[in-house]
């Protein structure tokens, strides 16, 4: 029987009869319900990310991202039950990997969490579980159009548990060295956005590029512009929960962090459509989306630190470096399809690098309760060498990581993600899937054959579904 019971007012009563005399610990229901609602807010993130990833691809690759969110959040739901909470937030986490003192999620249940004494352990276990099954849904993104499925749930498992956990135990666990530091990471700058956009970066160079690229066959547009707004539709609305709820609790912060997100978000997407306009005189919805999620990215780290004044600034900052940022993979000659390095690796350094100029003590206290020294606004000048010290380590330790386990998984048999070309020709879904996002794609094949034929530009003559620009 679990020690607890109500109080009078309903608040929840824990006693820790582990200690003598036993203690008593009270935990306030509103507080739980927000951080058990935010935790479903950030879960529609998931799939959101493979909407939105899916419509930006070509037609013959779309169900697989979607495909790909669903089965991430299943894998890492595992692997967080089994060793990813433990090895992140035990007691350990002054060592490397923390220890196994939550193993199969024993011992997790009542006891106040180590991320704030607010909220009860399995509260925050279940939440933080969301912020590690985005993170590498982020990252596979780098796998679009070019990678086997089944060695992917592999990685993401392994992933996990030699990059993510490793990083948010530094960054969040309080034995964590850039914890100790004083390093301020809300809702995961480097965690979640640089870990996941340099291993995307990784994924781009160890696969190398797509079939044409740098031709006309890889000049298309989205596919699916309604699902690029549609993801960004279920990312905008659960980062509401993302940052807000990482106050974990419903108090001033939580409100702070909502109002930051949002117009962070807001200016972002005005910003990059206002660059891409300036260029073809057309008013982007892609733009505009890639725009808003950028702001989105930057303002993670810093949301319950900083006041809305500086959110403006966020946000015009992350949606014109990270536009410009889409051109690094022009110059240094990678195959990142979809963004991921621009958007989520240096909107993460941007987040990161505003968060130790404009982070305030004051705003940090509309909880009530944490006391920082704050960032340069506040004249504490050490707060940005703190940050640039994480963001550094996390684009290294990420980069690395990922090409390690990358060329591992490359020699084991049956583990080698990279698919012939003449898989990539027919695309993802129907070669490891068999299945299409939209049933009249395989009708098309049935009624009019016509539209298909053989390409005798391919040098090995195989057969190529030449679909019009656009919509192939």
């Amino acid at each position: 029987m679990v020690n607890v019971t109500y109080d009078g007012s309903g608040s929840l009563e824990w006693f820790d009869t582990d200690v003598s005399p036993p203690t008593e610990v009270v935990y306030n229901p509103g507080d739980i319900a927000w951080v058990l609602a935010s935790t479903a807010l950030v879960w529609i993130m998931v799939p959101g990310v493979g909407f939105f990833y899916s419509g930006l691809l070509r037609r013959k690759n779309a169900l697989s991202m979607i495909y790909l969110s669903m089965m991430t959040i299943a894998v890492v739901s595992f692997q967080w039950f089994f060793w990813g909470f433990s090895l992140a937030f035990s007691e350990g986490g002054s060592r490397f990997l923390g220890d196994l003192k939550y193993f199969g999620l024993k011992g997790v249940l009542a006891q106040p969490s180590i991320g704030s004494p607010k909220v009860p352990a399995i509260v925050y276990c279940v939440y933080q579980l969301m912020f590690a099954a985005i993170t590498p849904m982020l990252a596979i993104g780098g796998f679009a159009e070019r990678a086997h499925l089944g060695p992917m749930l592999v990685f993401v498992f392994v992933w996990s548990t030699l990059v993510y956990d490793p990083i948010a135990c530094w960054t969040w666990n309080t034995h964590g060295w850039s914890a100790k530091l004083g390093g301020l990471d809300f809702a995961g700058g480097t965690p979640v956005h640089i870990s996941s956009g340099t291993a995307a970066l990784a994924i781009s160079v160890y696969l190398g590029k797509r079939r044409g690229y740098g031709t006309e066959a890889l000049a298309y547009k989205p596919h699916n512009t309604t699902y690029v707004i549609l993801g960004t539709i279920f990312l905008w609305f659960g980062w509401f929960g993302f940052n807000g709820g990482s106050a974990l609790a419903a108090n001033l912060r939580a409100a702070q962090a909502c109002i930051v997100t949002n117009l962070a978000a807001s200016v972002g997407g005005l910003t990059w459509m206002l660059w891409d306009y300036r260029i073809e005189r057309k008013w982007s919805a892609v733009g505009f989306c890639s725009g808003a999620i950028a702001g989105l990215v930057a303002i993670t780290p810093g949301s319950g630190y900083v006041g809305s004044p500086a959110a403006v600034l966020f946000g015009f900052m992350a949606g014109t470096l990270c536009n410009f940022a889409t051109q690094l993979k022009f110059f240094a000659g990678y195959d990142d399809s979809l963004d991921i390095f621009a958007s989520h690796a240096v909107g993460g350094v941007i987040g990161n690098i505003l968060t130790a100029l404009f982070a305030q003590a004051s705003v940090a206290g509309f909880d009530g309760i944490t006391t920082i020294p704050g960032g340069w606004l506040d004249h504490h000048y050490i707060q940005l060498a703190i940050h640039l010290a994480d963001s550094a380590s996390g684009l290294g330790y990420s980069f690395v990581m990922t090409t390690i386990i990358l060329w591992i998984m490359h020699y084991i048999p049956g583990l080698r993600l990279r698919v012939d070309e003449e898989t990539e020709i027919v695309g993802i879904d129907q070669a490891d899937m068999g299945e299409f996002a939209y049933d009249y794609v395989g009708l098309d094949l049935e009624l009019k054959p016509s539209v298909y034929a053989f390409s005798p530009s391919l040098e090995d003559g195989k057969t190529e579904m030449r679909e019009s620009r656009g919509s192939s």
